[in-house]
């Protein structure tokens, strides 16, 4: 076989299909959020950046970047191994100390990102648990569906956030048999929201545990950023809450919360804990700082919806087609990924505006979009900009306006 012509073969496939990703070189500046500075061939130049995940600006907060200083300072570069080989470090232990109280839960338990954990929690339970059947919802993010496939239990996906189609699984599943509910708060893609009250009733009713992917609601939503689950006063109802560290909390990791037992298993059984180097102290220091600030300020989450509120108000009364979700997720739906793309491109190098375009296989073919995600730190004027921005390359681009 000829490897070469085959990896040519299929990027040329990409391309032709408007899918193949491009990495925009960047280089973010302290306190300059949402600006960045993009290097190219032709030179450098200052774009704005609307599709980032550090969706309240906290790997800028002058908080977590002077507690990771106060870190590397005291500590140096890395952990020095793993968990179990002299990695543990002090701030990996108040860390979890401190996840488990902003859940509400007995133990937290914390990875080198959200993928891991998610892929080590769902993989040692399907592993582990005799007999155990895994109910995942059909849009579970990527990381879920590889820890539930690598668990070789049974698994049975029920219809997104289908109510009647998850209860009519669980009826028909063995009811002698050990059960979990593995869902998501928001939806990264569509921005919609679980109805988690409903799935935790669902499974009390049939006895099955419930693992609660929050990465895109912690640092968000409630008093204290504890998520969607924590804003709906459900947080002890469920039974494992899976966060992330890389996304509000503006740093990197992820990590799980639940009982003491739980935690104190997977630690013991997750291959992906046991024989990974430990997250570097500053990392955890610097979510240590982001997490506490996040707990006691409202402020960035207030301004963070206003933000949002404003730019779907501008969107509506340009006419360009959002899809309606009641979170901070901002799909403009474009429909064709070559269309998508150019938008995309036009975007950065004709307005100085970075946003990524989201097609098929992260989404359905025929639903590709733009993905923004305003924070708190974007003005009026940068929402102005887009916007005119987008109506300019509608045009351009012959796509349908929404009717208002």
């Amino acid at each position: 076989m000829d490897f070469e012509a085959f990896f040519k073969s299929e990027l040329d496939s990409l391309h032709q299909e408007g899918r193949y990703r491009v990495f925009a070189d960047l280089e973010r500046h302290r306190g300059q959020f949402p600006r960045a500075t993009r290097h190219t061939a032709e030179g450098k130049r200052d774009v704005t950046v609307w599709c980032s995940n550090d969706y309240l600006g906290m790997g800028q907060h002058p908080a977590v970047i002077a507690a990771m200083h106060e870190a590397i300072d005291h500590c140096g570069a890395g952990a020095g191994g793993t968990r179990n080989i002299s990695g543990t470090n002090h701030y990996h232990v108040l860390l979890e100390q401190e996840l488990a109280d902003l859940h509400g839960k007995e133990a937290g338990l914390i990875f080198n990102s959200g993928y891991m954990s998610n892929w080590a929690a769902l993989g040692t339970l399907g592993q582990k648990i005799p007999g155990l059947i895994i109910f995942s919802d059909a849009l579970n993010h990527a990381s879920m569906i590889e820890g539930i496939r690598h668990g070789k239990c049974e698994r049975v996906i029920w219809k997104h956030n289908d109510l009647n189609d998850l209860e009519a699984k669980l009826a028909a599943a063995d009811p002698n048999a050990p059960k979990l509910i593995a869902f998501e708060s928001v939806y990264s893609m569509d921005g919609d929201i679980a109805p988690i009250k409903e799935i935790c009733d669902l499974a009390d009713k049939f006895g099955a545990m419930t693992y609660l992917d929050e990465v895109h609601a912690v640092g968000m939503y409630g008093p204290r950023g504890g998520g969607i689950a924590e804003r709906e006063g459900l947080m002890d109802r469920v039974t494992i809450i899976e966060g992330t560290l890389g996304k509000a909390f503006g740093v990197m990791g992820g990590y799980i919360t639940a009982s003491t037992a739980l935690c104190d298993f997977v630690r013991s059984y997750a291959s992906g804990f046991i024989f990974t180097t430990a997250l570097p102290p500053t990392l955890a220091a610097g979510a240590i700082a982001s997490i506490r600030h996040l707990k006691a300020s409202p402020f960035e989450r207030v301004r963070h919806q206003d933000r949002v509120k404003k730019m779907r108000l501008a969107l509506d009364q340009a006419g360009i087609p959002h899809m309606p979700n009641p979170s901070h997720i901002v799909p403009v739906m474009v429909g064709d990924a070559a269309k998508c793309k150019w938008i995309s491109d036009l975007l950065l190098d004709s307005y100085d505006i970075y946003v990524q375009p989201i097609n098929y296989p992260t989404v359905p073919r025929k639903t590709e979009r733009l993905r923004f995600t305003p924070t708190p730190l974007h003005t009026d004027a940068d929402i102005e900009h887009l916007v005119n921005s987008l109506q300019q390359l509608w045009s351009q681009c012959a796509l349908a306006r929404a009717v208002a």
